[in-house]
C-alpha cells in the first residue's frame, strides 16, 4: 500500500485556485482532492465541473473528484470529460451493483474509481468482494461538509481494518 498526499482544494483561496495549486504542487502533493458537495449528501454546495475543467487547465496532477453527491450517476460522465482522474464515490449512496457500474463507466474511460466512506460509516460487507473495482480508499476523519474540522481519530481502527 502506498500513502499519497492529495491536499483538498476547498481550503484553498478559491479566487486564486491557479497559485494555490502550484503552492501544492512545489510543496509536493501526488494529487488535488476535489470536493464536490450537492447541499444534500453534505450540508453545502461547492464546486463543479467547471471548476475541474479549469483546474485541469493549471495542473499535471491527478485529480481526485471526491463526489460527495446523492446520485453520482448523475454527474459521472461531466467530472470524467471535466478532467477527473479518479471518480470518488460514497458507500452512504451506492450499492455493490451500482459500484460495478460505476467501475465499469469511470475505468472504461481509462480514469479510476475511488470510495469513500464518512467517519461513522463502517465497511460495507460487500468491500472485500469489491476490491478489484476500486483504487483509492478515502476514509473521512472528519465530516463531509466543510474545511478545517477537528481530526476524529474515531476512524482509526476503520483504517486498520481497510489496511487487511
Amino acid at each position: 500500500m502506498k500513502v499519497k498526499i492529495a491536499p483538498s482544494i476547498l481550503a484553498a483561496d478559491q479566487a486564486d485556485l491557479k497559485n494555490e495549486v502550484a503552492r501544492v504542487e512545489e510543496a509536493g502533493a501526488d494529487m488535488i482532492h476535489v470536493d464536490v458537495s450537492d447541499g444534500h449528501f453534505a450540508p453545502n454546495i461547492s464546486m463543479g465541473p467547471d471548476t475541474v475543467k479549469s483546474l485541469r487547465h493549471v495542473t499535471r496532477l491527478p485529480l481526485d473528484v471526491h463526489l460527495m453527491i446523492e446520485e453520482p450517476e448523475k454527474f459521472l460522465d461531466r467530472f470524467l470529460d471535466a478532467g477527473g482522474d479518479i471518480l470518488t464515490v460514497h458507500a452512504e449512496v451506492v450499492d455493490e451493483k451500482r459500484l460495478r457500474d460505476f467501475s465499469r463507466t469511470v475505468h472504461s474511460a481509462g480514469k479510476k474509481l475511488g470510495l469513500a466512506l464518512k467517519p461513522s460509516t463502517a465497511l460495507p460487507s460487500w468491500f472485500q468482494a469489491r476490491l478489484e473495482n476500486i483504487d483509492l480508499l478515502l476514509i473521512l476523519s472528519v465530516n463531509p461538509g466543510f474545511a478545517g474540522q477537528q481530526f476524529m481519530p474515531s476512524v482509526l481502527p476503520k483504517l486498520a481494518e481497510s489496511i487487511k
